[in-house]
């Protein structure tokens, strides 16, 4: 579900059933792509894996001994098709697990590009901090405008000017007062 409901942007923009709740409900996925992987979360990128029979092996960048631990599901994603999905942890060392996957050929070492994830049992729902839902919001406005109006340096028919740097760095930055209780450390490099 997204954090903004497509009945949300609809009343927030005055659109009624001008557009499709398809069209709307783009915005909203697009609104929480761009904001959720700023906000803390339980999860650890996946950087690479290898495969013996039915045990399959997860790399991570990081001590995990204390993160996860023997007999937890975790949810995983972007790691191929035999490691995707909720798989019991079968070991823990210091920066990898083990999984049962399903029968294959034996895969040696191999890195994911891009990482995948591994995620843990969630405890926050975004969707229920009156912030988050408002930072969420106002990217779906800023998104929309954006797709509904001239962006580029020159000016539009109705003599408006567009803003080029709308769906820029600036878009995160203008809900970040919002956000920066939920900031995960993860996100703030560079």
């Amino acid at each position: 579900m997204s954090t903004t409901t497509v009945a949300e942007l609809k009343s927030a923009l005055g659109v009624g059933s001008l557009y499709s709740d398809a069209v709307i409900q783009s915005v909203c996925d697009a609104a929480d792509n761009a904001l959720l992987p700023f906000l803390w979360k339980n999860d650890v990128p996946i950087v690479a894996h290898s495969s013996e029979g039915t045990i399959g092996t997860l790399y991570f960048n990081q001590d995990i001994r204390e993160i996860f631990y023997v007999g937890q599901s975790i949810t995983i994603a972007n790691a191929g098709s035999r490691y995707n999905g909720t798989k019991t942890i079968t070991g823990v060392g210091e920066s990898s697990i083990t999984i049962t996957i399903t029968a294959g050929s034996n895969n040696p070492y191999h890195v994911i590009q891009p990482f995948g994830t591994a995620s843990a049992e969630t405890y926050t729902d975004y969707s229920a901090i009156p912030a988050i839902k408002q930072a969420s919001l106002m990217i779906c406005v800023s998104i929309w405008t954006s797709r509904q109006t001239n962006s580029g340096n020159g000016m539009s028919p109705d003599g408006s000017i567009g803003n080029m740097y709308a769906m820029s760095s600036q878009l995160i930055a203008r809900v970040r007062g919002l956000i920066a209780p939920y900031l995960s450390p993860d996100s703030m490099v560079g």
